[in-house]
């Protein structure tokens, strides 16, 4: 989850791990792309580590691949078809998403399932502060995002045909569980009383009240592409965490930049809001509101929310950790990311200190 521009913008030769049968690709392209026409040079994006991705360049388009890594895959994890099928969904209501061209789930094509969706052109802020963006123009761009993630909330699966797209019911629950056992059942990576302090707060603190919307999951801004001059989202990136789950929870997620520090993911902690020209997070949480049609959030709930995503993200690092110590995630970015535990765990007990 750790970003920064030089490791993730543009291209490069494909990895000698991700390469396959250009050939393959294209005669399935050909059959299956409407308007393509090679010949078909490939690069694969420095990004999309969890899915490979790949650019495919011809004379007179370019295209983005995206596929389900090779190897032993967890069950459930990397589905591409997912992602494929939430695309066209959305992109069908004009939600702003890369238009899917089409869909491959015969492994002998280029080894693994596959998708082929528009090449999106445009900006991609790594730094949530938004430093190429003059001032004066900043707050613009953050209502662009604001007005994106409520325009997603305000989506009604079953009218997209996503009714299935995830279970219904009891989100903060299941996740809270969820996200707990892993923390407890790993015991390389040890116990943080901190951490076992919201194990128990939060099942016993969930706001009443429960909604379903589609949600994206990692809502940030460099998982946005906006217009190369304008405040305006043209695609939104990275769906393989979106499912059915609770709007707050994503928004909260999302909101989390107002209080996150820069060197663990894009975040706004430390920043002088005021003299960016960046809004408030209250202010930001109210135009949300405003948008969704829903009351203004109570402090209490709100900060359980935020206390709920750091926790998430706490137990996701925690788990980084481990592997880590077993010797099974030895890249520089994993020892970094579990270095950054404590600091999360810290944000989730302060946030959770504000409900009390």
């Amino acid at each position: 989850m750790i970003t920064g521009t030089d490791a993730n913008m543009g291209t490069t030769p494909v990895r000698i791990e991700h390469r396959f049968n250009e050939q393959a690709l294209v005669d399935w392209m050909i059959g299956n792309v409407e308007g393509f026409d090679g010949p078909l040079t490939v690069e694969q994006f420095k990004g999309g580590q969890s899915n490979p991705t790949y650019k495919l360049i011809t004379n007179t388009k370019s295209y983005v691949l995206r596929r389900k890594p090779p190897g032993d895959l967890l069950k459930g994890a990397h589905a591409v078809d997912r992602e494929a099928r939430i695309l066209s969904a959305l992109g069908a209501t004009g939600f702003p998403v890369a238009k899917v061209y089409g869909l491959c789930e015969d492994d002998s094509i280029i080894g693994t399932s596959f998708f082929i969706m528009e090449m999106v052109e445009g900006r991609i802020f790594w730094d949530a502060t938004f430093p190429d963006v003059e001032t004066g123009d900043r707050a613009a761009y953050f209502d662009a995002m604001n007005a994106t993630i409520a325009s997603l909330h305000k989506i009604d699966p079953a009218s997209v045909g996503l009714s299935d797209f995830g279970r219904s019911g009891n989100y903060f629950e299941r996740q809270i569980a969820r996200w707990s056992k892993q923390y407890l059942e790993d015991a390389d990576a040890g116990r943080d009383t901190e951490m076992d302090k919201l194990v128990e707060w939060l099942p016993a603190n969930i706001p009443l009240g429960d909604e379903i919307s589609i949600v994206h999951g990692d809502f940030r801004c460099d998982n946005m592409i906006f217009h190369p001059t304008e405040p305006r989202v043209l695609a939104v990136l990275d769906w393989e965490l979106s499912t059915l789950g609770h709007p707050l929870a994503d928004f909260a997620y999302h909101a989390m930049m107002f209080r996150m520090p820069p060197d663990i993911v894009a975040g706004l902690g430390g920043a002088n809001l005021a003299t960016l020209g960046i809004p408030s997070e209250a202010d930001y949480l109210a135009a949300y509101c405003r948008r969704t049609n829903r009351a203004l959030i109570s402090e209490a709930d709100y900060a359980f929310y935020v206390t709920f995503n750091f926790f998430r993200l706490a137990a996701i690092f925690h788990g980084i950790k481990g592997r880590v110590i077993r010797g099974t995630a030895a890249s520089a970015h994993a020892t970094e990311r579990a270095k950054s535990f404590p600091k999360l765990v810290a944000l989730a007990r302060e946030s959770m200190d504000a409900c009390l």
